[in-house]
């Protein structure tokens, strides 16, 4: 579904959701209190401005006794072929998001890769796929990224491990531009990236990928991810312990003025190689 499909089919949801909103006489705050968000909340549902999680569109339906129809219209909208299945939620609470915090044991994390560093990641991973495919998940991949250029932006913190920068995903040239990509939007303070370097030991088994999304009107939720699946957390008490995991990596790693040097001199280092190739 194209961009503009998929924003005429959220003010769809919007307007049906006022609508039967107004028929059970209830205001937006009398709505909110039953479905735990706020009045607030339930306005931006309304123009579209926010999308509501699952669990929320599914309390809409028993409050509203619609017969399911705001979970089928939420599936049908969440459901995009360019994410696996359980991810594709992950991508909307990224657009909702005030702040996403996230530590990255082995490649660079999606919203900061370059179009060809995300082509390497892709192909190694599907070494039997055909271009249009690949071109498919490299241009997903970098419209997510456009968060990162609104002016509603969320905070972004991230905690790479060293491995990230050494690993060659793509070859010398390819990962040169995609440090150097890193590079700029740190100087630009659009992101705040730190490394957790080798000498830290211990501290990068205590996570995996580990994302933290948190929200204006919602409370935390926490992403984890293996090669193969990837794990949307709610529950308070496991949240708590994954915000403490990333806290104690955040503070192991180097500083925001070390993590850039360090950055910056990997990709002179990878820029020399590819030049002498």
């Amino acid at each position: 579904m194209a961009n503009g499909s998929r924003q005429a089919a959220w003010e769809f949801f919007g307007q049906e959701l006022k609508r039967r909103r107004e028929d059970a006489g209830l205001t937006q705050v009398e709505l909110g209190i039953r479905v735990f968000v706020s009045g607030g909340y339930i306005g931006q549902f309304e123009q579209a401005i926010r999308k509501p999680q699952l669990d929320v569109a599914q309390r809409i339906d028993e409050v509203l006794q619609s017969d399911g129809i705001f979970e089928r219209m939420w599936r049908s909208l969440i459901d995009d072929h360019r994410y696996a299945d359980y991810f594709a939620e992950v991508v909307e609470l990224e657009r909702l998001a005030t702040r996403i915090c996230e530590f990255a044991p082995t490649v660079v994390p999606g919203l900061l890769q370059t179009a060809a560093y995300a082509r390497a990641v892709t192909i190694a991973a599907n070494p039997f796929v055909t271009d249009e495919y690949v071109d498919e998940k490299v241009t997903a991949r970098r419209e997510r990224a456009q968060i990162l250029g609104d002016a509603t932006r969320p905070e972004y913190w991230v905690t790479l491990h060293e491995n990230v920068l050494r690993a060659p995903v793509g070859g010398p040239a390819a990962m040169a531009g995609q440090l150097e990509h890193i590079a700029g939007l740190m100087r630009a303070r659009t992101v705040w990236v730190t490394v957790l370097p080798y000498a830290t030991g211990a501290y990068a088994s205590m996570a995996g990928d580990l994302r933290i999304m948190e929200f204006e009107d919602a409370p935390l939720v926490a992403y984890t991810e293996t090669s193969f699946s990837g794990t949307l957390i709610d529950d308070p008490a496991v949240v708590k312990r994954a915000q403490r995991a990333y806290d104690l990596l955040r503070v192991a790693a180097l500083s925001p003025e070390a993590s850039l040097a360090l950055i910056v001199s990997a990709a002179e280092d990878y820029r020399r190689c590819a030049s002498t190739t």
